[in-house]
This record gives structure tokens, sequence and C-alpha cells, in this order.
């Protein structure tokens, strides 16, 4: 079905009426088991985190709409959910949330159809990225919020059952509550952007389900007109659906370090150079009070979401790239207490502060093509000789992800539940599944 007049209809009957394959399904289990991996040590309580509180006193009530926003706000907490290239942000920490609450009330929705109208939102995310365009980001918007709206709102109709004529509402309402602005970073006010796209799009698919109208012609490419710039694709929404899968291809990327996924490359180079480090000089051997100053190189833009220079918490800390090189050269590790609440490390951040920024005028603007993104690390020692490590995007997410020790990393001081067993449930392959994750969520 095609209709090159009018994409936001396209896109509404692809939304309804497309199946997945059985390869997208499988994939988008392992997207569960991530997401519940970063939100249950928040719903649980096994992470201290300051935003929740009053978070939950100005929303306290227990209805979808409330849900949904509550457990978008716990999956991006920890900066430590998946992320997808093409949406350039966090799909499943706004699509989840909508799902999981509208599950919550429908004892009939199946595993089957959970994973399916996930699969759906994840197309819908990677083509929304993908049509507005890379500007939108550099603009100073945060995809994850913005965007992600719609991609909760597609996913959320496809559950609840709408029709192709309600989702072409349903998309225009979600599209008009987009907002989030990358300005927040490295505050709780970025996670509630993920709480409040999954209210936007699940508010939006309530709305029309209920029969309350707004214009339906178009109101995708307006949406794209105003958000994007004037090389935005609207075609892209909708040419070859699901061939690929997003979900596939390029896919989810699952995090290893609970920190900015822009700092990740810098990050791998750092650990790399340390290990250098000590082969040369042994285990015993002080690096910090070896390096007289250290830089770090990127394409000319690459720096945009890891923009914060001198942390002075572990949360301001995730989006440094500063602090990450640091600690990766000082722990060989990046954990989950580098990034916690409290103040930053004096020893590491003393090191930080010996990181210089550079940018290579020679390579393509990260905005052009942020997939060609690196990090060259150059430690510039005291006795006068470097080490210089180089490590891109591309290197660093073809690295798998256990996602089983990453669950059994967040919630393991949660001694009454079996990260095995939740693991094994997250990939909803039995009858019973979906309603023991809801069980622990709510």
């Amino acid at each position: 079905m095609t209709n090159q007049t009018d994409i936001t209809a396209t896109l509404a009957h692809y939304i309804i009426h497309s199946e997945p394959n059985r390869e997208a399904i499988d994939a988008a289990r392992d997207g569960v088991t991530d997401f519940i991996s970063t939100a249950l040590p928040i719903v649980q309580g096994a992470i201290a985190d300051s935003g929740l509180a009053p978070l939950k006193q100005v929303f306290s009530g227990t209805d979808s709409l409330t849900r949904s926003l509550i457990l978008g706000y716990a999956g991006h907490v920890l900066d430590f959910d998946d992320y997808h290239p093409a949406f350039r942000g966090h799909p499943s920490t706004v699509i989840l949330p909508a799902l999981f609450a509208l599950a919550a009330e429908d004892p009939a929705v199946t595993e089957e159809a959970f994973l399916t109208a996930y699969v759906i939102g994840v197309e819908a995310a990677g083509r929304i990225g993908l049509a507005c365009g890379p500007r939108h980001y550099s603009l100073g918007y945060h995809n994850t919020a913005t965007l992600g709206a719609i991609a909760a709102a597609a996913a959320a109709a496809r559950l609840a059952g709408a029709s192709v004529e309600q989702t072409q509402t349903i998309l225009g309402l979600a599209a008009t509550q987009a907002a989030g602005l990358r300005a927040q970073f490295g505050s709780a006010v970025k996670p509630l952007h993920a709480g409040l796209s999954a209210r936007a799009g699940l508010t939006a698919v309530k709305l029309g389900l209920a029969g309350f109208e707004g214009n339906t012609q178009q109101v995708i490419d307006a949406f794209l007109a105003a958000h994007g710039d004037q090389k935005q694709q609207p075609e892209l929404l909708v040419e070859n659906w699901g061939a690929p899968w997003r979900m596939l291809s390029p896919g989810l990327e699952f995090k290893r370090y609970p920190t900015c996924g822009g700092t990740h490359s810098a990050a791998e180079a750092a650990f790399a150079l340390r290990e250098q480090w000590h082969k040369q000089k042994g285990a015993d051997a002080d690096l910090a009070d070896a390096i007289e100053h250290i830089t770090v190189t990127f394409p000319p833009g690459g720096d945009v979401a890891p923009f914060i220079r001198n942390a002075t918490n572990g949360v301001e800390a995730r989006f440094s790239l500063e602090y990450v090189i640091a600690a990766a050269l000082i722990e060989g590790e990046l954990k989950l207490a580098h990034f916690s609440e409290a103040p930053v490390e004096t020893t590491i951040s003393a090191l930080a502060n010996r990181v210089i920024r550079r940018a290579d005028e020679t390579a393509p603007p990260d905005e052009l093509d942020p997939e060609a993104r690196f990090h060259e690390v150059t430690l510039h020692l005291r006795n006068g000789s470097t080490l210089i490590q180089r490590t891109t995007r591309q290197e660093t997410s073809a690295r798998p992800t256990d996602l089983r020790a990453k669950l059994q990393q967040t919630i393991g001081s949660l001694t009454h539940l079996d990260s095995n067993q939740i693991a094994d449930r997250c990939a909803l392959r039995q009858e019973g599944d979906l309603r023991y994750l809801l069980g622990l969520l709510f």
C-alpha cells in the first residue's frame, strides 16, 4: 500500500497491518531483557534516585498514563538503556513503558502481540529518525523525547487494536506533544523526557480511541518540516517498510557502560592504553602519576552529547568525556558506582582535569555521519613519550553485550530476585511471562 501524497496515511497503514518476521520478534526479546535490567533496579529501589520520590508525589496515580511516565523515567535514569543509530536515541525506554502500561490494564494482551507492537514501534522510531534528518539532534533536540512520542504512539496503537483512521489521528496527537532539549543532559530532566514521551504516545492512543478528533492529513509531513531541516526526507518513513526491520538492521545497541554512548569509544581507547601501559611497566605501576596530560580527538561536533567538561557528580559524569576517560584509565572499568548521584571521586576528577578536547577538522562533521565517529586518545607522559589509541564507533558497537551479566550487575543487591529467572521470563516465550514482568514493574 502506498500513498505518496499523504505519508501520514501510509505510515498508519503499515503500523496497523504489517507483520514482523520471526527474526525481528526474536531480536525484540533481547530488547525487553535490556530494558528490565535498567528499569527494574530503579523501580525496586536497588539503586537510589532522588528524582523518583518527587515524581511520584506529583504523579501519584496507578492509571496507565501515570505508569507509563514513571516507568519511562525509571528506564532512562541510569543512561544504561539501549540505543538505535537510525533513531539517534533510546527507543525502548519510551516504547516499552507505553506497552507495559497498556498490557497491565488488559489481561487479554499476549506475549506475541506485545513483541509485535514493540517491533512496530522500533520500526517507526528508526524511520522517523531517518526522515527527520541528523540536524534535528544537532539543533539541540533530544530525539528520545521528540521522536520518541511518535514511536511510542505507533507501538501502542498497534497493541490497542486501533484502526488505520484512528492511527492517523493518534500520530498527529503524538507529534503535537513532542518536546525535549539536550540542554537537560546530566540532570533528572533527561530521563523525565523519556517518561513524558511514553505518556504522550499513550495519551495520543487513548484520545484517538475515545473519538477525539484532530487533523489527520499530512501531520507527519508538518512535523518533519518543523523539526528537521531542508534535508528531511518524508519518503523514508514508508519506503521498503520492514525490509529489513529496524529491529534487525541496524538493530538495537545494548550499552556495556552506564554512560552516554558518545563516550564509549573514548572509554575503550582508554582501556587499551591502560592495558598497554601496565604490560610495559607492570601491574603496580601508577599510570595516573605518569601522565602529564591527555588529548582526546574526534570529528567536529562529536562531543555535542558528552558536553560536560567539569562534572561535579556522577550523573553529570556520564556526559563528561574527561571523567569517563579518567575513570577508564584509573579503574580499568566503568562501574555504576562511579556514575551515581554522589560527588565525583577526587582521584578520577584530578586526572579528568588534565584531559584536553580537540576536534579533527579534517574529519567529516559528526552531524553529517555520526556512524563515522571515532575517538583518538593520546597520553602525553611526563618522560616525554606518548601512547596513542584510536577507536571507532563501529568497533565499539560491534562488541556484544552480555545481557544476563548486565541484569545481574544492576539488580544484584535485590537478593529476593533471581536474575536468571527474570532473564528467562524477559524472552516472553511462554504464557504468563508478560504477567510476571508486570508484577515486578508495577
